[in-house]
């Protein structure tokens, strides 16, 4: 007795769209993604062709062949679970879907603080080489709620961090297989540039750029090189796991970070300077008499905000604004003042930009 083969699944109807569907790929793998996920059971590659918009023009079976396997490829790559269902093992009878369990978001339930972390986490990550995948993310937390209610909390710490380069990828793999490099490389303090072969230990942002930390096999000492003043290619040399990384590696000093640090007694305006709060000790309301008030209106709160570098405070300290008055001690107001000064010139110069005045060129 024979027996009848089971329907094949009706094709989902496909979204309305104009001729120019199959010369716009982005249309197309829309359309296909929501064919794909309104499906009861799967489609096959005829229902696909005769049911998603954009892909009946295809000129022949094999043009048609070419362009939907690219278009898997390519969604797959976008992280979108297309499955392959095999419903008899005839090539006729295999279909696609996309994996509902796998494709679905899970309901995002971050607080506001949570969420500006990864804004901010995001943010750092601005190197080219991670751009696309760090703007696909940013997209994803724009859509969960990270806005600016959720930045407001960690204001103030925007990282100043610039970009990394080709040699961050190159050193970060030796120094996960612990191959010694060799780089050209121009010394700051006399502009020397000659070659320098070092056993990479760690990479490391400090004061607004890159550094590479290791043992510099010419010195036989350890040494600290910024990345932005490497010029040319970091090339890895010499057999895998050559040597051992010490257990405990104190960047901070092998950088000089440590130096500068101290203890800062800073006046914030209330529910103001979130970070800040959050590290520091609160001394007390603010009279109108301690230094530093000049006249302003008392009832900040004064609190001592440990640090240990100088300049990095300094940023964060100005990112706050008249929020935040420092107190002492007196070389990181100074330096404070001396952003502000900065920042306060260059405003003016996009003012005298903008009016139409000469500038050069």
């Amino acid at each position: 007795m024979s027996t009848a083969a089971a329907p094949a699944p009706a094709p989902v109807p496909a979204p309305s769209a104009s001729s120019a569907s199959s010369a716009n790929p982005a249309a197309r793998l829309l359309n296909l993604v929501i064919a794909l996920v309104n499906t009861n059971a799967s489609m096959t590659k005829q229902q696909i062709r005769t049911g998603v918009a954009g892909y009946g023009d295809a000129p022949s079976p094999d043009a048609f062949e070419r362009m939907f396997e690219r278009d898997k490829d390519t969604l797959r790559e976008l992280g979108i679970p297309i499955v392959t269902v095999d419903a008899g093992g005839h090539a006729d009878e295999v279909g696609y879907r996309i994996d509902q369990d796998a494709y679905a978001l899970p309901p995002v339930d971050l607080t506001p603080a949570e969420l500006g972390v990864l804004a901010l986490a995001a943010q750092f990550w601005q190197d080219k080489t991670l751009r696309t995948d760090i703007s696909r993310a940013l997209t994803k937390l724009r859509a969960a709620g990270a806005g600016e209610t959720a930045m407001d909390a960690v204001s103030g710490l925007v990282p100043r961090v610039r970009a990394v380069g080709e040699a961050y990828s190159t050193l970060l793999e030796a120094i996960s297989a612990r191959r010694a490099v060799s780089f050209t490389y121009r010394a700051a303090s006399t502009g020397e540039v000659r070659v320098r072969r070092v056993q990479p230990w760690r990479i490391a942002a400090r004061r607004g750029g890159w550094y590479v930390v290791g043992f510099d096999e010419d010195r036989r000492a350890p040494r600290s090189y910024r990345l932005s003043r490497v010029e040319g290619r970091v090339r890895a040399t010499g057999p895998r796991e050559a040597f051992e990384v010490p257990a405990e590696v104190d960047v901070d000093a092998l950088l000089g970070a440590g130096r500068s640090g101290g203890v800062a007694w800073l006046a914030v305006v209330p529910e103001r300077a979130a970070a800040l709060r959050v590290r520091g000790t609160l001394v007390g309301p603010m009279a109108a008499s301690e230094p530093g008030e000049r006249g302003r209106t008392p009832g900040r709160d004064v609190l001592e905000v440990p640090y240990s570098v100088r300049a990095a405070l300094a940023d964060e300290v100005v990112a706050y604004g008249d929020a935040v008055l420092v107190l002492g001690p007196p070389e990181l107001r100074d330096v404070v003042v001396r952003r502000l000064r900065e920042a306060s010139t260059l405003g003016a110069q996009v003012a005298a930009d903008g009016s139409g005045e000469a500038t050069g060129g």
